[in-house]
């Protein structure tokens, strides 16, 4: 059902690192793509073709909203975004499900890696 966030997920990446950028605050598209560099620590980068076609489908989806320009702003090509609530819904639950594969990598790794400790001898 299209009104259960969970009806997309898994998120692409960039649609992760988009909505995850403005979940904190309202930002610009450059301000979106710094905060993605600075997230990721350099090592998931959006380029303006990447993060303005994802922007578009995400507003359309209803889940970021344009805010257009802020008063004071010296640049008129500058636009602002926004996570809606019901963005931040589908990012609640796509985090929700990334710490439940995390949880259960987690718990697999403990399992099947081999013991480092000695056998002992009786």
């Amino acid at each position: 059902m299209e009104g259960d966030p969970h009806f997309f997920l898994p998120l692409s990446p960039a649609t992760l690192h988009i909505l995850l950028s403005l979940a904190g605050e309202d930002l610009h598209g450059y301000g979106i793509m710094q905060e993605v560099a600075r997230q990721s620590e350099g090592k998931y980068r959006l380029g303006p073709g990447t993060l303005y076609d994802n922007l578009q489908k995400l507003i359309q989806r209803e889940w970021v909203e344009e805010l257009g320009r802020r008063a004071g702003d010296e640049d008129p090509r500058r636009r602002y975004y926004r996570l809606t609530l019901t963005g931040q819904g589908v990012l609640e639950a796509e985090i929700a499900r990334l710490t439940e594969v995390v949880r259960e990598a987690r718990s697999r790794l403990q399992i099947t890696r081999p013991s480092t400790a000695k056998p002992r001898r009786a």
